[in-house]
């Protein structure tokens, strides 16, 4: 099993977000640490198309594939790398998202365990329960359901369900999606050679393709949150958080 980090230095909200400095250190090393410490990873790699991202991953001894420079997405630069380091076709690929310094090693075999259980499973993702409130309708946290067999219906950035009834005694449970994904390598290649979905057109949210497409995504509820920094503001809420646990 393999990880891989898409990072790019562009961003609309925060410029150079991989290389913003938490406590001294740039964030992408936190992330690369972080996965590191994943006992069933053989192996983990950053995939950028930008020098100093990739001079910086050398620096602290991360290995960097360097990607192509017009890839629209963070999983197109993910099943190019996979392709560059010669992955297997059944073998499982995690993509793990960059700017989300704090995450629990735990959620990384929490998202791949469905794949290794079910050889038939194209791939899987996280969920977490919604816990503060003003996540819910928040468009920039997307709310998914899911069947009875842990398999995603929908993603949306709106609230589902949608409660008809306010007098309802008991609210509807929301869970958010947690950007980790754990792909089969042989279907991510197949993912990235689709035409983008109507759904994913209006949402801005590429899971729906896999959706709208037919393929099955498993859902899996973690206990752990992760903070994503898309802002200046959101580096200093992770440093208060590493400071108050004595990271």
């Amino acid at each position: 099993m393999v990880a891989i980090i898409p990072a790019r230095y562009g961003s609309n909200r925060f410029q150079g977000k991989p290389l913003a400095k938490i406590m001294g250190r740039p964030m992408i090393e936190l992330v690369w640490e972080r996965a590191a410490a994943v006992g069933l990873l053989s192996r983990v790699a950053v995939a950028t198309d930008d020098q100093r991202i990739a001079a910086c991953v050398r620096g602290f001894g991360g290995e960097v594939v360097m990607t192509r420079g017009d890839h629209v997405s963070g999983t197109d630069r993910l099943a190019e790398a996979a392709e560059i380091m010669g992955i297997a076709e059944r073998d499982v690929v995690v993509n793990i998202q960059g700017d989300q310094p704090l995450f629990d090693p735990e959620v990384v075999e929490q998202v791949a365990r469905p794949l290794l259980d079910d050889p038939a499973l194209p791939m899987s993702t996280l969920i977490y329960k919604i816990v503060r409130p003003e996540e819910i309708n928040d468009p920039n946290h997307v709310k998914t359901v899911f069947d009875r067999q842990g398999l995603a219906l929908y993603f949306s950035r709106s609230p589902i369900p949608f409660q008809r009834n306010p007098d309802e005694p008991v609210p509807p449970t929301y869970y958010k999606h947690l950007g980790f994904y754990a792909y089969r390598k042989g279907f991510l290649l197949s993912f990235v050679a689709l035409p983008e979905g109507e759904w994913e057109r209006f949402e801005k949210l590429e899971q729906l393709r896999a959706l709208e497409f037919g393929y099955r995504i498993k859902v899996v509820l973690t206990e752990h949150d992760s903070i994503e920094v898309d802002t200046p503001e959101d580096v200093r809420r992770v440093e208060a958080m590493l400071r108050a646990s004595g990271g």
